[in-house]
């Protein structure tokens, strides 16, 4: 059966198609058939006005349009496409106008989701169920406005919590000394019966790149001082020369700096040393959310 996707965030819009299948085990399997990102970069306009601009939506527009042209190539029948809006489109005014005109226009439907359902449907890739149960998961998904937390110890899922601690928030210095407290002592606070037991996953796309920026091999992990090593080393030079060097296009260029911030902080407040990168997302586990739906209602899957 074919699935899809929508990921409406603050830094892109991603469309992933994949195919579901039963394997000789038994177990159902997601196989990716096309991921296709367009940076809208709607944080920019919504964190500092509150609304998206004329000229943002219709970037949405043609962007929704052209995945809508891009389900019907594939074949993804409209009861099996599931497209969310986060953080942006939480805090813009005109948010319900733009997706009734995408509705209208497209077919699509769009639902705005909480921090909190954002990150239980990051977990809803399940990634911690296949390691080893000795030690407790930290789930890390870093976006342009929000980062999701999701924590799993013993088999089972401990918390799930958004904090309005983002990329583009941190580009834009619209991240307080308060906020960053919260999240410390909220961290902190809900961890601390599992010190040096933690390790962290992560998702988002700058954390995908620095491990493709660090030549492990699938499956490994990288150090928390690696990290902290990139990290130092981004920022040393401009945006410019991150582009040139790292050979990386400007959304990213900029946004890697602060992502890196995110994740070590995060990681230094749970005794976290190492973290793994799946390369999953929330667009994985709205897919993955879609097929438990379908399968409930009794549609053939």
């Amino acid at each position: 059966m074919r699935l899809a996707a929508i990921d409406i965030g603050s830094n892109a819009a991603r469309l992933l198609i994949s195919d579901v299948s039963t394997n000789n085990e038994g177990r159902t399997e997601f196989n990716k058939i096309n991921l296709v990102r367009v940076p809208l970069r709607l944080g920019f306009d919504v964190f500092d006005q509150k609304t998206i601009s004329p000229e943002k939506t219709d970037m949405i527009m043609h962007t929704l349009h052209a995945y809508k042209h891009l389900l019907d190539a594939y074949n993804v029948p409209s009861e099996c496409v599931k497209a969310a809006a986060t953080s942006a489109m939480r805090d813009a005014h005109n948010a319900r106008e733009i997706i009734e005109k995408v509705k209208e226009q497209t077919g699509i439907a769009i639902e705005i989701i909480s921090g909190g359902s954002e990150a239980t449907l990051i977990y809803e890739n399940h990634i911690a169920e296949n390691l080893d149960k000795d030690h407790a998961y930290l789930y890390i998904d870093v976006g342009g406005g929000s980062t999701e937390l999701t924590f799993f110890a013993n088999n089972k899922l401990i918390f799930s919590s958004s904090f309005n601690i983002g990329t583009i928030r941190l580009l834009k210095r619209q991240v307080t000394d308060s906020q960053w407290d919260n999240m410390k002592e909220y961290i902190k606070r809900e961890t601390r019966g599992y010190l040096n037991n933690i390790i962290a996953i992560g998702s988002g796309g700058n954390i995908n790149k620095v491990f493709s920026l660090s030549k492990r091999k699938e499956g490994k992990s990288l150090h928390i001082e690696l990290l902290k090593d990139y990290y130092k080393e981004f920022s040393s030079f401009t945006l410019d020369d991150r582009m040139r060097i790292y050979k990386l296009r400007e959304d990213r260029a900029d946004v890697i700096v602060p992502a890196l911030q995110i994740y070590i902080s995060a990681m230094r407040w749970a005794s976290a040393q190492e973290i793994y990168v799946p390369k999953i997302g929330l667009a994985d586990g709205l897919i993955q959310h879609l097929y438990a739906d379908l399968k409930r209602k009794g549609l053939k899957v």
